[in-house]
Protein backbone atom coordinates (compact mmCIF):
# COMPACT_ATOMS: atom_id res chain seq x y z
CA UNK A 1 0.00 0.00 0.00
CA UNK A 2 1.23 3.37 -0.87
CA UNK A 3 0.18 6.64 0.74
CA UNK A 4 -0.59 8.72 -2.30
CA UNK A 5 -3.03 11.52 -1.60
CA UNK A 6 -4.36 11.42 -5.14
CA UNK A 7 -7.04 13.86 -6.12
CA UNK A 8 -8.12 11.42 -8.82
CA UNK A 9 -9.50 8.27 -7.19
CA UNK A 10 -10.14 5.17 -9.26
CA UNK A 11 -13.65 5.00 -10.74
CA UNK A 12 -16.15 4.75 -7.92
CA UNK A 13 -13.64 5.62 -5.22
CA UNK A 14 -13.30 8.80 -3.19
CA UNK A 15 -10.47 11.25 -2.63
CA UNK A 16 -8.23 11.13 0.44
CA UNK A 17 -9.95 14.25 1.77
CA UNK A 18 -13.42 12.71 1.35
CA UNK A 19 -12.23 9.54 3.05
CA UNK A 20 -10.64 11.44 5.95
CA UNK A 21 -13.97 13.25 6.45
CA UNK A 22 -15.77 9.90 6.49
CA UNK A 23 -13.20 8.46 8.93
CA UNK A 24 -13.88 11.42 11.26
CA UNK A 25 -17.61 10.75 10.91
CA UNK A 26 -17.06 7.06 11.66
CA UNK A 27 -15.48 8.01 14.99
CA UNK A 28 -18.99 9.08 16.07
CA UNK A 29 -20.46 5.66 15.17
CA UNK A 30 -21.66 3.92 18.38
CA UNK A 31 -19.85 0.66 17.61
CA UNK A 32 -16.62 2.48 16.75
CA UNK A 33 -16.89 4.44 20.02
CA UNK A 34 -17.55 1.21 21.94
CA UNK A 35 -14.51 -0.54 20.46
CA UNK A 36 -12.24 2.46 21.02
CA UNK A 37 -13.39 2.65 24.66
CA UNK A 38 -12.60 -1.04 25.15
CA UNK A 39 -9.20 -0.64 23.54
CA UNK A 40 -8.55 2.22 25.97
CA UNK A 41 -9.70 0.08 28.93
CA UNK A 42 -7.30 -2.65 27.77
CA UNK A 43 -4.47 -0.06 27.81
CA UNK A 44 -4.27 0.05 24.02
CA UNK A 45 -5.72 3.45 23.31
CA UNK A 46 -5.85 4.59 19.73
CA UNK A 47 -5.03 8.18 18.92
CA UNK A 48 -6.56 10.32 16.22
CA UNK A 49 -3.82 9.32 13.77
CA UNK A 50 -4.44 5.56 14.24
CA UNK A 51 -6.87 5.41 11.31
CA UNK A 52 -5.57 6.78 8.00
CA UNK A 53 -6.78 7.06 4.42
CA UNK A 54 -4.45 5.46 1.87
CA UNK A 55 -4.36 4.88 -1.86
CA UNK A 56 -4.24 1.09 -2.17
CA UNK A 57 -3.03 -0.56 -5.32
CA UNK A 58 -4.56 -3.96 -4.49
CA UNK A 59 -8.28 -4.56 -4.46
CA UNK A 60 -8.80 -4.30 -0.71
CA UNK A 61 -10.88 -1.89 1.36
CA UNK A 62 -8.49 -1.60 4.26
CA UNK A 63 -6.07 -3.27 6.59
CA UNK A 64 -4.74 -3.43 10.11
CA UNK A 65 -1.00 -2.93 10.48
CA UNK A 66 0.18 -3.99 13.98
CA UNK A 67 2.02 -1.20 15.73
CA UNK A 68 0.93 1.34 13.13
CA UNK A 69 -2.85 1.39 12.87
CA UNK A 70 -5.69 1.04 10.43
CA UNK A 71 -5.50 1.74 6.72
CA UNK A 72 -8.70 2.74 4.93
CA UNK A 73 -8.39 2.44 1.14
CA UNK A 74 -10.10 5.59 -0.11
CA UNK A 75 -9.87 4.57 -3.75
CA UNK A 76 -11.94 1.39 -3.18
CA UNK A 77 -14.71 2.89 -1.06
CA UNK A 78 -17.66 5.06 -2.02
CA UNK A 79 -19.95 5.69 0.94
CA UNK A 80 -19.93 6.30 4.70
CA UNK A 81 -21.27 2.83 5.52
CA UNK A 82 -18.33 1.18 3.74
CA UNK A 83 -15.83 3.29 5.71
CA UNK A 84 -17.65 2.48 8.96
CA UNK A 85 -17.50 -1.26 8.20
CA UNK A 86 -13.78 -1.17 7.44
CA UNK A 87 -13.05 0.79 10.62
CA UNK A 88 -15.17 -1.52 12.81
CA UNK A 89 -13.71 -4.70 11.29
CA UNK A 90 -10.14 -3.46 11.69
CA UNK A 91 -10.75 -2.19 15.24
CA UNK A 92 -11.69 -5.77 16.16
CA UNK A 93 -8.32 -6.89 14.80
CA UNK A 94 -6.65 -4.14 16.87
CA UNK A 95 -8.56 -5.31 19.94
CA UNK A 96 -7.45 -8.90 19.33
CA UNK A 97 -3.84 -7.71 18.99
CA UNK A 98 -4.17 -5.79 22.25
CA UNK A 99 -5.63 -8.59 24.35
CA UNK A 100 -3.41 -11.38 23.00
CA UNK A 101 0.18 -10.35 23.61
CA UNK A 102 1.44 -13.30 21.59
CA UNK A 103 -0.80 -12.87 18.52
CA UNK A 104 1.29 -13.72 15.48
CA UNK A 105 -0.28 -12.50 12.23
CA UNK A 106 1.90 -14.83 10.15
CA UNK A 107 0.34 -17.81 11.99
CA UNK A 108 -2.68 -18.90 9.95
CA UNK A 109 -4.66 -20.07 12.99
CA UNK A 110 -4.08 -16.79 14.85
CA UNK A 111 -5.22 -14.78 11.85
CA UNK A 112 -8.16 -17.13 11.24
CA UNK A 113 -9.41 -16.52 14.76
CA UNK A 114 -9.28 -12.75 14.41
CA UNK A 115 -10.89 -12.89 10.95
CA UNK A 116 -13.71 -15.09 12.30
CA UNK A 117 -14.27 -12.72 15.20
CA UNK A 118 -14.18 -9.63 12.97
CA UNK A 119 -16.61 -11.17 10.48
CA UNK A 120 -18.98 -12.23 13.23
CA UNK A 121 -18.84 -9.08 15.37
CA UNK A 122 -18.46 -6.24 12.87
CA UNK A 123 -21.75 -6.52 11.03
CA UNK A 124 -19.94 -7.58 7.83
CA UNK A 125 -22.25 -10.59 7.61
CA UNK A 126 -25.54 -8.96 8.53
CA UNK A 127 -28.45 -10.39 6.55
CA UNK A 128 -29.06 -7.13 4.63
CA UNK A 129 -25.42 -6.88 3.57
CA UNK A 130 -25.50 -10.46 2.37
CA UNK A 131 -28.66 -9.78 0.36
CA UNK A 132 -26.95 -6.83 -1.31
CA UNK A 133 -24.05 -9.14 -2.23
CA UNK A 134 -26.52 -11.56 -3.83
CA UNK A 135 -26.56 -14.22 -1.09
CA UNK A 136 -30.19 -15.08 -0.39
CA UNK A 137 -30.04 -18.24 1.70
CA UNK A 138 -32.20 -17.83 4.79
CA UNK A 139 -30.66 -20.36 7.17
CA UNK A 140 -27.01 -20.43 8.08
CA UNK A 141 -26.08 -17.54 5.79
CA UNK A 142 -24.39 -15.59 8.63
CA UNK A 143 -21.99 -18.41 9.45
CA UNK A 144 -21.34 -19.11 5.77
CA UNK A 145 -20.50 -15.44 5.30
CA UNK A 146 -18.14 -15.42 8.27
CA UNK A 147 -16.38 -18.54 6.91
CA UNK A 148 -16.17 -17.09 3.38
CA UNK A 149 -14.81 -13.74 4.53
CA UNK A 150 -12.41 -15.35 7.04
CA UNK A 151 -11.14 -17.57 4.24
CA UNK A 152 -10.48 -14.55 2.02
CA UNK A 153 -8.68 -12.76 4.85
CA UNK A 154 -6.49 -15.72 5.79
CA UNK A 155 -5.66 -16.53 2.16
CA UNK A 156 -4.42 -12.96 1.71
CA UNK A 157 -1.67 -13.93 4.16
CA UNK A 158 1.31 -15.09 2.07
CA UNK A 159 2.04 -17.75 4.72
CA UNK A 160 -1.34 -19.44 4.26
CA UNK A 161 -2.27 -21.66 1.32
CA UNK A 162 -5.92 -22.46 0.64
CA UNK A 163 -5.63 -25.84 2.39
CA UNK A 164 -3.81 -24.31 5.37
CA UNK A 165 -6.42 -21.55 5.63
CA UNK A 166 -9.27 -24.08 5.54
CA UNK A 167 -7.60 -26.20 8.23
CA UNK A 168 -6.87 -23.16 10.41
CA UNK A 169 -10.46 -21.87 10.20
CA UNK A 170 -11.85 -25.31 11.02
CA UNK A 171 -9.45 -25.77 13.95
CA UNK A 172 -10.36 -22.48 15.67
CA UNK A 173 -13.96 -22.06 14.51
CA UNK A 174 -15.91 -23.03 17.65
CA UNK A 175 -13.78 -21.09 20.12
CA UNK A 176 -13.37 -17.98 17.97
CA UNK A 177 -16.91 -17.79 16.58
CA UNK A 178 -18.29 -17.97 20.12
CA UNK A 179 -15.81 -15.43 21.53
CA UNK A 180 -17.74 -12.16 21.47
CA UNK A 181 -15.39 -10.14 23.70
CA UNK A 182 -15.67 -7.16 24.26
CA UNK A 183 -19.38 -7.51 23.45
CA UNK A 184 -21.75 -9.49 25.68
CA UNK A 185 -23.04 -11.23 22.57
CA UNK A 186 -22.60 -10.89 18.81
CA UNK A 187 -24.13 -7.52 17.79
Amino acid sequence: MENNPSQNPRPGGMTVEECNDKIRQSLRNPMVKFLREHLEKACCGVGDNFIKAYDCDTNITGGYVPGEGIVVCHNHLRIQDEVNQVVIHKLIHAYDQCRAANLNWSDCAHQACSEIRAGNLSGDCHFKRELLRGYTKLRGQGQECVRRRAMAGVMANPNCSKATAEDAIEAVWDVCYNDTTPFDRAP
